[in-house]
C-alpha cells in the first residue's frame, strides 16, 4: 500500500451505497483497507483495496469478533497529523493516516426484534470493534471524515468534488456518529436489563433518539417542532399520501390509535355478551373522541362514528382497524379531514382518498394500538420525563353486578365499548354509549357530576336507554343521580369511594344498572 496515499477505512454491515462510496474513494486516491467480507464485496465492484490483516499483520480471531482492535488501526484513526510527534510514531511504527472511516454496525435492533430470535444471536449482534472505531474517529474529527450511515455517501462525494469536507461537516459527521453509538448502546442496556429489575422501571432512562422530521412549528407557530423516532420502527405508520404531519397531527393520531386498542374482558364479563361487531372506527379531534364506533363493516362502523357528533369530527383525525374500502372512502372524501388511517386500503379506496391532496393517508401495523397501550409511556414535567407502563403483575380488571337488575347482553356490550372509550378521554371523563356507538363524551372536568351532565346533554334525546361509562368511581350519589335523570339505563364506574355504598343505592331507587369495576382509567 502506497505510503504517501491517505488511507479510508470500511467496515460495512449494511452495505447499501458501498459501490458509490467505493468508487468515491477508488477516484479520489485513497488507499482502501476494508475488513474481509467489506473488501470481497468492494472487488465484486472491481474497486481495489488491501484486508485488515495486511495492515495489521494479524488474522481476525476467535470466529471474527477480533479484527480492527489493533494499534495500527487505531493509531491511524487517533493520530494527528499536524502533530509533529505524532507524524513521527506513525511513521516508525508503519501506521497507515486513516482520514475516513466508514462504519456501519451490526443490526442489533433489528435482530433483538427477530420473533423467535435466541439469546446466542443476540449476543453475536453486538458490534466491539465498529463502536470503538466510530468512537476513535469522531474524537479525531479534525482529521477524520466519520461516515457512520449510507445517507452520507452522497454528501461526501460532493465535498470531494468541491475540495474535501470542511471542519463543520466533519464535526456534523462525528456528533451522528457518537449519537449513533449512543442510541446502540442504549438498545444493548435495555436488552440486558429486560426482567432484571423485578418488573420495575429501569433505574436509567437512555433517551437517544433519531430524528424521524423536522415540523414546521409545535403546537403553535411561533414554536419550533420535531419529531424524533422511536426505537420500533412498527410504531410509525407509513405515510402514503398528503401534506406534511404537524406535531398536532402525531398528537391526535397516537389518541386516534390508542382508543382502536382492544379492551381485556373483564372478570365477571359473561361470555355470552360477546361483542358481534368486528370493526372499529374512531374520531378524534384535539386528542379527545369525538365519535367510537364498532359494527360489521368498515363503512358501517365510519357511518356511526361520524353520526356520533358530525359537528366535532369536521377536521378530525379518523383512523379505522379494518382495511379501508372504496365504497368507505366515497363515505370520507366530501369531508374535511386532517387524516385517515387504516392497516390496509384497497387500491381503489386510496385512489378515491389520494384525490385530496392535503388530507393525510397513513398506513399503520396492525399490532400498533395495543403496542401504544402496553409499552412505556413518556412526557415531560418540570424539566424531567414521567414515564409509566403496564405493570404486568397488576391484578386483571374485575366486574361486579351492584344491583338487582343485571344487564341485557347489548348492555354488557356498550358497558365494555364505553369503558374502552372512556379510558382514552381526559379525566374526569363521562362517555355515552348505545350499540357500541358513542353519543356522548365529556372530558377535562374538574368533578364528575359536571362530566356526567354533559355527556348526557351532547346524547340529545338518544341518552333515554343508553349507558354510562365514567373513568373513576363516583365520589357523591349526586353524579349517579344525574345519569339517572337524563335516562341512563345502566352504568360502569371503578369502586373505591368512601361512599360506594351510597352510590349503590341510588342506583337501586333509580331502577338502573351498576356495575362496578376494579381498575380505573385515569388519563391527564
Amino acid at each position: 500500500m502506497p505510503e504517501d496515499k491517505p488511507a479510508a477505512l470500511v467496515s460495512l454491515s449494511d452495505r447499501s451505497g458501498l459501490e458509490q462510496l467505493g468508487g468515491t474513494l477508488q477516484q479520489s486516491g485513497f488507499n482502501i483497507i476494508a475488513t474481509t467480507g467489506t473488501a470481497a464485496a468492494l472487488r465484486r465492484h472491481g474497486i481495489a483495496c488491501s484486508e485488515v490483516e495486511d495492515i495489521t499483520a494479524f488474522p481476525a480471531i476467535l470466529d471474527g469478533r477480533v479484527k480492527t482492535l489493533h494499534p495500527k488501526i487505531f493509531g491511524g484513526l487517533l493520530g494527528r497529523p499536524d502533530n509533529a510527534a505524532h507524524a513521527r510514531e506513525l511513521a516508525t511504527h508503519g501506521v497507515p493516516s486513516i482520514q475516513v472511516l466508514a462504519v456501519t454496525l451490526y443490526p442489533f435492533e433489528a435482530t433483538v426484534a427477530r420473533p423467535n430470535v435466541t439469546a446466542e444471536e443476540v449476543t453475536e449482534n453486538i458490534d466491539i470493534g465498529g463502536v470503538a472505531l466510530l468512537r476513535a474517529g469522531a474524537k479525531n474529527y479534525q482529521h477524520v471524515s466519520v461516515l457512520s450511515q449510507p445517507n452520507h455517501y452522497d454528501e461526501f462525494a460532493d465535498a470531494v468534488r468541491s475540495g474535501g469536507p470542511d471542519l463543520a461537516q466533519r464535526k456534523r459527521w462525528a456528533g451522528d456518529a457518537m449519537a449513533l453509538v449512543a442510541r446502540y448502546d442504549s438498545a444493548i442496556a435495555a436488552y440486558y436489563s429486560e426482567g432484571q429489575a423485578n418488573g420495575r422501571l429501569a433505574n436509567t432512562l437512555a433517551l437517544n433518539l433519531p430524528l424521524a422530521s423536522r415540523l414546521r412549528y409545535g403546537e403553535n407557530p411561533w414554536e419550533q417542532g420535531a419529531f424524533y423516532q422511536t426505537r420500533d420502527p412498527a410504531k410509525i405508520p407509513l405515510q402514503l399520501s398528503g401534506k406534511t404531519l404537524s406535531y398536532n397531527n402525531l398528537l391526535d393520531v397516537d389518541s386516534c390509535l390508542r382508543l382502536l386498542a382492544a379492551i381485556e374482558r373483564p372478570r365477571g364479563f359473561p361470555t355470552t355478551a360477546s361483542p358481534a361487531s368486528t370493526v372499529c372506527a374512531a374520531i378524534v379531534k384535539h386528542t379527545v373522541p369525538c365519535g367510537f364506533a364498532a359494527a360489521p363493516t368498515a363503512k358501517a362502523a365510519l357511518e356511526a362514528a361520524l353520526g356520533a357528533d358530525p359537528i366535532s369530527a369536521f377536521g378530525g383525525i379518523v383512523a379505522i382497524d379494518a382495511q379501508l374500502d372504496e365504497e368507505s372512502a366515497n363515505l370520507l372524501k366530501p369531508r374535511f379531514l386532517e387524516v385517515v388511517a387504516a392497516p390496509d386500503f384497497t387500491p381503489a379506496a386510496l385512489a378515491v382518498l389520494q384525490t385530496k391532496k392535503n388530507l393525510r393517508v397513513l398506513k399503520y401495523d396492525p399490532a400498533l394500538p395495543g403496542a401504544l397501550r402496553s409499552s412505556l409511556t413518556l412526557r415531560s414535567a418540570l424539566g424531567g420525563v414521567l414515564a409509566e407502563q403496564p405493570d404486568p403483575k397488576a391484578a386483571p380488571d374485575e366486574w361486579t353486578v351492584m344491583t338487582e337488575k343485571q344487564p341485557s347482553a347489548q348492555q354488557w356490550r356498550d358497558l365494555l365499548f364505553g369503558f374502552r372509550a372512556v379510558r382514552q378521554v381526559k379525566s374526569n371523563a363521562a362517555v355515552v354509549v348505545k350499540a357500541e356507538t358513542t353519543l356522548g363524551v365529556c372530558g377535562g372536568q374538574t368533578n364528575r357530576v359536571a362530566a356526567v351532565e354533559l355527556a348526557c346533554k351532547r346524547a340529545g334525546a338518544a341518552v333515554a336507554g343508553a349507558v354510562l361509562a365514567t373513568d373513576g368511581f363516583f365520589p357523591f350519589a349526586d353524579g349517579i343521580e344525574a345519569a339517572i335523570s337524563a335516562g341512563i339505563a345502566a352504568v360502569v364506574a371503578p369502586s373505591g369511594s368512601i361512599r360506594d355504598a351510597e352510590v349503590i343505592a341510588a342506583a337501586r331507587r333509580g331502577g338502573i344498572v351498576l356495575v362496578f369495576a376494579s381498575r380505573r382509567y385515569f388519563l391527564h
